[in-house]
């Protein structure tokens, strides 16, 4: 069974960091473009952030542009989403999933892989 696993939550206080990875089982990371959602309680899910199958486009929500980074590592068969700067209103449930293959790269979702996600709580 296909399946994306998530991975690197954790509870941090504001203005610390994490990083989150996305990693598959019997699934190919690298032929696909994959973005980063999160899903906070009361909320709907909503996108983050979205990098290319090669790495050479990524796509931002407004509200972490400057504080995460996405990348990934075909080779590791990983997806990241380095998170700084973290601030209260980013906790959520942390999902990757794939999104369609445009140039430049949008977070849409395709299929529907969801996994069981991170937990990311900012908070002192």
């Amino acid at each position: 069974q296909l399946q994306l696993v998530e991975s690197g939550g954790g509870l941090v206080q504001p203005g610390g960091s994490l990083r989150l990875s996305c990693t598959a089982s019997r699934f190919i990371l690298a032929y696909y473009a994959i973005g980063w959602f999160r899903q906070a309680p009361g909320k709907e899910r909503e996108a983050v952030s979205c990098i290319s199958s090669n790495g050479r486009s990524t796509n931002y929500a407004d509200s972490v542009k400057g504080r995460f980074s996405i990348s990934r590592d075909n080779a590791r068969n990983t997806v990241y989403l380095q998170m700084s700067s973290l601030k209260s209103e980013d906790s959520a449930v942390y999902y990757c999933h794939p999104v369609r293959a445009t140039i430049p790269v949008m977070c849409d979702v395709s299929g529907d892989l969801w996994g069981q996600g991170t937990q990311v709580t900012v908070s002192s």
